[in-house]
């Protein structure tokens, strides 16, 4: 009976200790799958281009010169047009521009013919910066992958830790708020076709770091 005790009680730490792991364990893949679930990546440019600040546009009302006109989407995300006054334009189409001011419009004059027109690009831009020839900002008139980011900036110095990159994007969180997520691209990985998230396409704003 004595030695039945002992043995139970010190099987008892050993359960514990053991029980303790796997709730760590259990943790840590909660922690992991939060983890990678905190940002997406995309491999194909948008069916459709998003509007965003400082893009200039073409605003035509039909039949109407005085409220057809030539207007930039502001750091706000707004544009200014006589009689409707702002009307929120980044982060959609221009056919859903279009439609926004029509609808504004109606209160005016009856059934408005909108139509929106990009004239110049220029919300869509990344960075690359770190060990790289030649690092800065790059405007863009079309959707870069994370490869084509690094041969804008004449690829690697001899000094670049080029599996240790990683893109920064910025995200908005369950609570609306911004946060800053940090998506790992070994180069070796990303040319080999090994990669876990592959070469996908880098949004407006992305910052490409090499260590």
């Amino acid at each position: 009976m004595v030695n039945d005790t002992l043995t139970c009680s010190r099987s008892i730490p050993i359960v514990r200790a053991a029980a303790a792991i796997l709730i760590m364990v259990s943790v840590w893949g909660i922690v992991g799958c939060a983890a990678e679930q905190k940002y997406q990546v995309e491999y194909e440019p948008p069916s459709s281009f998003l509007l965003g600040p400082e893009d200039v546009l073409t605003v035509t009302v039909w039949r109407n010169q005085d409220l057809s006109r030539e207007v930039v989407v502001r750091p706000d995300g707004m544009i200014s047009m006589p009689l409707i006054g702002d009307v929120p334009a980044a982060g959609v189409s221009t056919d859903v521009l279009a439609k926004r001011i029509a609808e504004r419009l109606v209160e005016y004059m009856g059934n408005p013919t909108v139509s929106v027109q990009v004239k110049e690009v220029k919300s869509y831009y990344i960075y690359v910066v770190g060990e790289v020839t030649k690092p800065g900002k790059y405007p863009l008139q079309s959707y870069a992958t994370v490869l084509q980011g690094i041969s804008l900036a004449n690829g690697f110095t001899p000094f670049a830790s080029k599996n240790k990159m990683h893109v920064v994007r910025m995200v908005r969180n369950g609570t609306g708020r911004m946060e800053e997520v940090r998506i790992p691209v070994g180069y070796d990985d990303l040319v080999a076709g090994k990669s876990k998230v592959g070469n996908f396409i880098l949004r407006s704003g992305d910052t490409i770091v090499v260590p």
